[in-house]
């Protein structure tokens, strides 16, 4: 009897989906390097306008294993994203991660996010910590175990005076995680991988760990995608799969790129993150371009060929 390819991805993604849910990046004992298995979409990335839309978008990649934006379902704008976790059960899709924005970024310019992005300015923080503690509830009835954000711009020395103010208040976001049963991973990219390595050897928080995503070092001009494996590789709890040029303007953004067309060198990274022990979830996102689906769909495939 033919096999319904769509079911055959879900089964295999599913076993990976648990061992990722339970395992939050770290290997388990015998855990195997299949990296197809282990993928997942960035719900964002599929721009979708309402529950619907996405599990209809998610579907047409060829993957029902998502990384799940929690403001537009917390927000629920005109009801279209009510009955979200049951539409996706009766889907066969699976939640590996969340991910939450922060109030007031604005990614106009490399100088423009720096001022704005995450939880670095004292005049978003108070709205901000309210609707992360939202997002925190919301993730517990989603029944997610991973929850992912950007801080801001990681200060590059403790004598910053920024720095204690932000351990402060990333601790405090981890807290409220950690109580939850949830872990909290930093994206990379507006820092170096020595700087987070600082950071987080700094806040020493075991519930705190790492998203990397090796095109924002590049689009940051923040170092070497592969190395940077090396460096965060005890803090891996997700990956995000991306790929960029990098700029050749100091000050400016590089260029995201279709996954395998970019300066990522691919086998590299994941030679890489099998090196560092890492067997968790690989989030294809994708935040250019005007056919997204159909790039996701590549990158899709451009994994299970290296993968083979």
């Amino acid at each position: 009897m033919k096999t319904d390819p769509t079911r055959r991805n879900f089964l295999k993604a599913s076993l990976a989906g648990a061992l990722g849910v339970t395992l939050v990046g770290r290997r388990a004992l015998g855990a195997g390097p299949d990296l197809a298995s282990r993928l997942a979409v960035c719900s964002w990335s599929l721009k979708p306008a309402s529950a619907d839309d996405l599990l209809k978008k998610l579907a047409s990649t060829g993957l029902l294993r998502a990384q799940v934006a929690l403001d537009p379902i917390r927000k629920n704008a005109g009801g279209k994203w009510s009955d979200f976790a049951a539409k996706s059960a009766a889907k066969g899709v699976t939640f590996v991660s969340g991910m939450m924005g922060t109030i007031g970024e604005d990614y106009k310019t490399l100088d423009s996010i720096r001022r704005t992005g995450g939880v670095v300015p004292d005049a978003t923080w108070p709205d901000n910590w309210k609707t992360i503690q939202a997002d925190a509830d919301l993730a517990v009835q989603l029944g997610l175990k991973l929850v992912t954000f950007h801080a801001g711009f990681l200060p590059h020395e403790e004598t910053d005076p920024s720095f204690a103010k932000l351990q402060d208040r990333v601790r405090r976001i981890a807290d409220l995680f950690h109580a939850r049963g949830i872990a909290l991973g930093l994206e990379t990219g507006q820092e170096t991988a020595d700087t987070l390595a600082l950071f987080l050897r700094k806040l020493d928080h075991r519930g705190v760990g790492v998203n990397l995503d090796p095109a924002n070092i590049l689009l940051y001009d923040k170092g070497d995608p592969v190395a940077a494996v090396g460096t965060v590789g005890p803090w891996l709890k997700q990956c995000h799969l991306k790929d960029a040029v990098r700029t050749k303007v100091p000050g400016t953004w590089g260029k995201e790129v279709v996954l395998g067309t970019g300066q990522v060198d691919w086998k590299a990274f994941f030679k890489a993150l099998e090196g560092a022990g890492f067997a968790g979830n690989l989030c294809i996102e994708r935040e250019a371009g005007t056919q997204r689906e159909a790039d996701i769909r590549t990158a899709r495939e451009y994994v299970e060929r290296v993968s083979l």
